[in-house]
């Protein structure tokens, strides 16, 4: 994007358009929304790489962060970006059919298509092509998907155990048990079997799909999953190597994957 200004398409109060400027990308192997998982730090295991755009490429912008385990990254929903805002949303997790407010939920149609998560910090990779890179872990963000801003995650003031998390709570603890047999286990590379079933127990299904005898389709990395879901109990029915986005020109910057 080369550090590109994205106006947002909403006004303020006293009719100004604020503009934001990318400066970094996200790239990691969601390549589609179905899958990712709907909150950040869900599934640690699955790993990003952010890239830095110019005039941001410097390695003193990132003097210090390496002391930090945690950072925010601030982003834009870019699917929807063109998309009106909704006051009312129909959250997946409540069946489709419940709406609530947009301010009470993290959906995608916002006045001004940010998002916001919490990742930890892996590290900082100093490359040839890019300068300094960044290694993060547990992000719940599309491959490609632009960053306004990166700030330091700080315990003592961010983090809010007594917080209540509204009809979020009534999830904490939701997982399927997943049933991956052996021979679609052996399509997948061993470093990327634990993520991937992590994947699957979160339920990328929306609550409101609950068809037993269906067949649901997910793409992560290089890899196309199909299965079902049974009483709790999602069931792989086969894996291929080679998704179909992965079949499309790859970045240069995906390559640090």
């Amino acid at each position: 994007m080369n550090g590109e200004r994205v106006s947002t398409s909403s006004e303020t109060a006293g009719g100004d358009t604020m503009t934001l400027q990318v400066i970094a990308t996200i790239y990691n192997d969601f390549h589609e929304k179905f899958g990712i998982p709907r909150q950040s730090g869900l599934v640690p295991e699955v790993v990003s790489t952010i890239v830095f755009e110019e005039p941001f490429r410097r390695k003193e912008a990132l003097a210090g962060i390496e002391g930090y385990s945690h950072l925010w990254l601030i982003w834009q929903f870019s699917e929807c970006a063109d998309s009106p805002w909704r006051p009312t949303v129909r959250p997946p997790r409540l069946g489709g059919n419940k709406r609530m407010g947009v301010f009470a939920t993290r959906a995608p149609y916002r006045p001004n298509s940010l998002g916001l998560s919490s990742v930890r910090l892996l590290g900082v990779e100093e490359t040839e092509e890019f300068g300094c890179v960044l290694k993060v872990a547990g992000a719940d963000i599309l491959n490609g998907t632009p960053i306004f801003d990166i700030k330091p995650y700080v315990a003592y003031s961010d983090s809010h155990p007594e917080a209540v998390s509204g009809f979020a709570d009534d999830f904490v603890d939701y997982k399927l048990e997943v049933s991956f047999p052996e021979e679609a286990l052996s399509c997948v590379d061993a470093e990327d079997r634990r993520a991937l079933v992590k994947l699957l127990e979160q339920d990328p299904r929306p609550a409101y799909q609950d068809d037993e005898n269906r067949i649901y389709k997910m793409d992560f990395g290089k890899y196309a999953v199909s299965f079902r879901v049974k009483d709790g109990v999602l069931t792989v029915v086969e894996i291929k190597r080679g998704c179909s986005k992965m079949h499309r020109p790859r970045k240069a910057a995906e390559m640090l994957l």
